[in-house]
């Protein structure tokens, strides 16, 4: 049980270590402490500062996005445009190859020599087609298959078995492996008869 007299001595020295912690804490800022009191000048004027230093970074930021945006356009622009230059300055020859074999055909008495002229014209294009990974569909003899093969008609066929392409009326064509045209076939069946 404690002792009154001890009770007391441990009362006063619990108040006075009190006041000493008061006493030796740091003064407090009274206008902080007071709400709605408007904060130093200084710490507004930094602040603007750096509010206006983000808004001019956000601008060349959006300035700098528009012009990355409009080059993209100008790139595209001149892709769809000029895109087509280097086929068509691989197409130019076969063209003057043609327009010869025209020429030759209106003066020409002996048709060897247009039909030299024409199978020199098919070979170009033919070197031309395998540049630019152009190759030809000509299924005669094969299975029809609808994925590359359109059929037009079909014939009654007894020495091959039904769905087999007769004829190739059109060559198709595919690029890389994706199909340009669909090369146009007559197609066996059988006979009715």
């Amino acid at each position: 049980m404690l002792n009154p007299v001890n009770a007391e001595e441990n009362a006063e020295t619990i108040a006075e270590k009190g006041t000493a912690a008061d006493s030796d804490a740091a003064p407090t800022d009274v206008a902080s402490e007071t709400p709605g009191d408007a904060q130093p000048s200084d710490e507004i004027q930094v602040l603007r500062n750096e509010i206006s230093e983000l808004k001019n970074e956000v601008l060349r930021a959006r300035a700098d996005v528009d012009n990355a945006r409009k080059r993209a356009e100008r790139d595209v622009e001149a892709a769809h445009k000029y895109g087509q230059e280097r086929f068509a300055q691989q197409l130019l020859p076969v063209k003057d190859s043609i327009d010869l074999g025209l020429d030759a055909a209106s003066t020409a008495t002996d048709l060897e020599g247009i039909k030299e002229g024409m199978a020199m014209s098919a070979k170009m294009f033919g070197e031309f087609f395998t540049k630019l990974q152009i190759h030809p569909v000509n299924p005669q003899g094969e299975r029809f298959d609808p994925e590359f093969h359109q059929a037009m008609m079909t014939e009654a066929a007894n020495d091959v078995e039904p769905g087999t392409v007769l004829r190739v009326m059109q060559t198709g064509y595919l690029l890389n492996d994706r199909l340009l045209r669909p090369a146009l076939v007559v197609v066996s069946k059988v006979d009715d008869a």
